[in-house]
């Protein structure tokens, strides 16, 4: 599939542009450890229905990159929703939908706390909501569940990812999802991304500044300031989660539908684990199909 380069004032942002071009617009995010790929199937389905789809490389991921040396590699939600802005703006995309899984979730809740005027709708995949936008030290059983994020705060852990980040990729891949979910070839495929020279620094950012300090990208100072004081979200939102998830339970997911102002849908795939776009994408094309064609048209 063909892919597209635009520049910003930070990046050269890598996509994939497919669909109809006078179809509704949906942005699809991928998550961490995570590329492009991991829409195909969806996306495939989607364009069979008419849709146009945005497929871009979140930063530090594959073709994406930075354009100077001197700009902190910011992996905050508010950096990727400003980049997701970005480029519609220059796509002259005035209002869109976003389907994203992972960290690619958390940029959609940014962009529907932030942007509400651009967007129809979300549907968020495998993430639940985080009010604020905030971090909060989780229950023990899900500390258990996060040993990855916990690695990566330490020094010692940080420089392991940076010696081998694929075989730490690997492991996450092997884990949060039911045996013999994916094939060893879509993983190296897709594994071809984290060799992007940024990749780690990213990977090390978002997750550490979580509940340390890192370096961030002072240009999106305000944009922060904006979401900790987001609450609510007024965009209509669909949440998918896999029932057999085993880094983020679907249990997280549940009661929060007090925070979503224009509706909150839950749905949950029992068989699926962390990645239901590849485990599951016949449902979740359906899904999105219909929850988009709802709030689109």
């Amino acid at each position: 599939m063909e892919r597209h380069r635009i520049t910003t004032d930070t990046l050269n942002i890598a996509y994939i542009d497919q669909g109809p071009k006078d179809g509704r617009v949906i942005f699809l995010l991928h998550g961490w450890p995570d590329d492009v790929r991991a829409w195909d199937a969806v996306a495939a389905f989607l364009e069979s229905k008419g849709f146009r789809l945005i497929v871009p490389f979140l930063r530090g991921f594959g073709d994406t990159t930075f354009r100077f040396a001197k700009t902190v590699r910011d992996a905050s939600a508010v950096a990727i929703a400003q980049d997701v802005i970005d480029l519609a703006n220059h796509l002259q995309i005035k209002k869109f939908s976003v389907g994203g899984h992972d960290w690619g979730a958390r940029a959609a809740y940014t962009l529907a706390a932030l942007f509400p005027e651009r967007l129809y709708a979300i549907a968020a995949l495998s993430l639940p909501y985080q009010p604020r936008g905030v971090f909060k030290v989780p229950s023990f059983s899900q500390s258990r569940l996060f040993w990855y994020q916990w690695f990566m705060l330490s020094d010692a852990g940080a420089d392991a990812v940076k010696s081998d980040p694929i075989g730490f990729a690997y492991i996450q891949w092997k884990t949060w999802s039911p045996a013999g979910w994916f094939q060893h070839s879509e993983f190296d495929e897709t594994a071809k991304s984290f060799e992007n020279p940024d990749w780690v620094a990213i990977t090390l950012n978002g997750y550490r500044r979580r509940f340390k300090w890192e370096p961030s990208d002072e240009r999106y100072d305000e944009l922060r300031a904006r979401l900790s004081m987001a609450e609510e979200i007024a965009t209509p939102t669909l949440m998918i989660q896999g029932g057999s998830d085993t880094c983020d339970p679907p249990e997280g997911s549940e009661d929060l539908h007090g925070y979503f102002i224009r509706g909150y849908e839950r749905f949950v795939i029992p068989t699926s684990g962390h990645f239901p776009m590849r485990e599951a994408p016949d449902i979740v094309g359906e899904k999105l199909s219909d929850y988009f064609s709802i709030y689109s048209s």
